[in-house]
């Protein structure tokens, strides 16, 4: 007895999920879309972040360019007091 109710419960949720479907396919597309257009929309602020962050960069220019030529000379003649001895 127990196994014909499952097999009616079974039959049942069969056939509302079958009458329901074209509703849940209409929301599945509706959220599709909005995922599409929600990825466009965050695409293009990524594409205009590093726009605006190379414009930074390349207006900078002038400033951070002989800084790191000088902190790079600086760290090449430094010499280091706790360096071990490399063994040969």
């Amino acid at each position: 007895m127990k196994t014909f109710l499952k097999i009616l419960v079974v039959a049942a949720l069969l056939l509302l999920a079958i009458k329901f479907s074209p509703v849940l396919f209409v929301l599945a597309l509706v959220g599709l879309l909005a995922a599409v257009v929600l990825g466009a929309v965050g695409l293009s602020l990524v594409a205009a972040l590093a726009g605006v962050l190379i414009a930074f960069a390349v207006a900078l220019a002038p400033v951070w360019i002989p800084v790191l030529v000088v902190i790079g000379l600086v760290s090449l003649f430094r010499r280091e007091r706790n360096v071990p001895p490399v063994a040969a």
